[in-house]
């Protein structure tokens, strides 16, 4: 038993390193009076390059729009946009930051999506068509009720 213990226990590995930065950087989040905000986000945007840069633009600009009452804010380093209560509801997140190879747009529990009893929460995206602008509209929209 303590060989299968210790089989196990080499296999597990610790956080990654981006998974370290996001997890500070939302210490830093909490910690700071400001930070936060339609600034925060649009420099973690600037920062992006290539497609997810051009992605970043294209989502804030879409969720702005279809979401006005959402307020921009970082979360875990990310581009996240909070409902009046400070929930987080919807966020994106670049392929470069966890190596992946396709931004992801994500909503929480606190997005409005529910649809029976199972829904889907993260979407990936490689391109951003009118048809994709019309299907992340939608679900902004009724991600905010």
């Amino acid at each position: 038993m303590v060989n299968a213990t210790r089989k196990t226990a080499k296999k597990v590995k610790g956080f990654s390193d981006e998974e370290r930065e996001a997890m500070q950087e939302r210490a830093r989040e909490l910690m700071s009076d400001k930070g936060n905000g339609e600034a925060a986000v649009l420099k973690k945007i600037a920062e992006m390059k290539g497609l997810d840069h051009i992605l970043g633009e294209k989502l804030h600009d879409l969720i702005k729009k279809n979401a006005p009452t959402l307020v921009p804010k970082t979360w875990y380093g990310m581009p996240a946009y909070a409902n009046k209560d400070g929930k987080v509801v919807c966020f994106f997140q670049n392929a470069s930051r966890f190596k992946t190879r396709y931004l992801t747009l994500g909503f929480s529990d606190a997005a409005k999506l529910d649809e029976g009893n199972i829904w889907p929460v993260t979407f990936a995206l490689t391109k951003l068509t009118p048809n994709e602008e019309t299907k992340i509209a939608a679900l902004v929209k009724q991600a905010v009720g």
